[in-house]
């Protein structure tokens, strides 16, 4: 019986990865990331500062995650609008990785610990005129791994463009920073990303489109495979290199795409996908629906709840839960 052939990931470098992971549940269902949508959702200010704006004064969002295993993460956000100095959202972000038990070589165990990391966010978005608004992000940032620790800093920065016909487009770039006190001797890097997304309002259809270009900041995001123009150990073949192939692969490896549909005025079904979350998760023996995510909004009142879940793995899908309301 052959084994599956798997894929592998080109993460896992750097300090804080934490600050990655998609929290909102209504960007979660988009495909991971929702940037360009500007309609007070105060979910989505934490991932673009920019859209911090008075229609969120005096709102809160919760949102949780229960990941793999006993990981869970998410946070909570407050906003207040100042009429002479814009509008303001105040955000804890964390993750709990669990507890783990100390053992030894032999197996042999000597108690428990716990990891986890956390951030807390001051965000501040100001509106220019009619179309542009800006904002940023202050990040203190902590982890706590066993007896290990960092604490570090970072900003956000972002100006979105929106016109009253629905169009939304917006730059980001985030976790600009460093670490200020290191795990070890040495300091690693943040997970600094550039992107840029879109999103359309149809007119007469109750359809909204988005199109988000990630990790603009490094253009190749595939594996280099040993294997790549050599000798094949397994067949004895030389494997040949498809430029145009590997050239589409990473171009798609950018693109994250999402849908939201809004047949009522209190429900809105949202749909997405990410090609590279597909491509370094999927299992050949299996592709199933990994990368595809999906989700929903309810609209009641005062209050919005939102619901989604975002294959990554064949054996099942993490829950995102948020609620967002006025006081």
């Amino acid at each position: 019986m052959s084994l599956p052939y798997v894929y592998p990931q080109t993460g896992g470098k750097g300090a804080f990865q934490f600050l990655t992971l998609p929290a909102s549940p209504r960007g979660a269902a988009m495909g991971g990331a929702l940037l360009s949508t500007n309609d007070n959702d105060l979910s989505l200010a934490l991932a673009n500062p920019s859209l911090i704006a008075r229609g969120m004064n005096n709102r809160i969002s919760l949102n949780f995650v229960d990941f793999y295993g006993d990981i869970n993460y998410g946070f909570v956000s407050y906003s207040r609008t100042f009429n002479k100095f814009g509008s303001f959202a105040a955000s804890v972000q964390y993750i709990d990785y669990g507890a783990f038990t100390y053992a030894d070589d032999t197996g042999l165990s000597s108690g428990m610990f716990k990891a986890g990391e956390s951030a807390i966010v001051f965000g501040w978005g100001r509106r220019l005129d009619s179309l542009f608004s800006i904002g940023a992000n202050l990040k203190t940032i902590l982890s706590n791994l066993e007896s290990y620790s960092s604490f570090g800093l970072a900003v956000d920065v972002s100006a979105t463009y929106h016109t009253p016909d629905g169009l939304t487009a917006t730059l980001v770039a985030s976790n600009i920073g460093r670490q200020i006190t290191t795990f070890s001797s040495s300091a690693e890097a943040l997970p600094f990303n550039l992107q840029f997304g879109v999103s359309k309002k149809l007119t007469h259809v109750p359809l909204r489109y988005s199109i988000l270009l990630t990790h603009l900041n490094r253009w190749d995001l595939r594996f280099n495979d040993p294997l790549k123009n050599s000798l094949n150990p397994i067949t004895g073949e030389t494997a040949k290199e498809d430029k145009l192939g590997n050239l589409l692969d990473n171009v798609m490896r950018h693109v994250v795409i999402g849908a939201e549909i809004t047949p009522v005025r209190a429900l809105s079904l949202r749909l997405g996908y990410d090609y590279r979350l597909r491509q370094e998760l999927k299992v050949d023996a299996r592709t199933s629906t990994l990368g595809f995510s999906w989700g929903l909004g309810i609209h009641v009142a005062r209050f919005q709840f939102n619901f989604a879940r975002r294959t990554y793995h064949l054996e099942g899908s993490p829950n995102f839960i948020g609620l967002i309301f006025s006081l």
